[in-house]
């Protein structure tokens, strides 16, 4: 069971990790729409 409970936190590590990356990408393509409506382009 130990065994079973460490590989579910690793698992969930791993995925904090990718959801973390996907979050930074995300933010950056949103900021290059929040920089373009900054400068009134339409």
């Amino acid at each position: 069971m130990t065994q079973q409970n460490a590989a579910l936190v690793q698992q969930a590590a791993a995925a904090a990790k990718s959801l973390e990356a996907q979050a930074i990408v995300l933010r950056e393509a949103v900021a290059v729409f929040r920089v373009e409506a900054a400068a009134g382009v339409t």
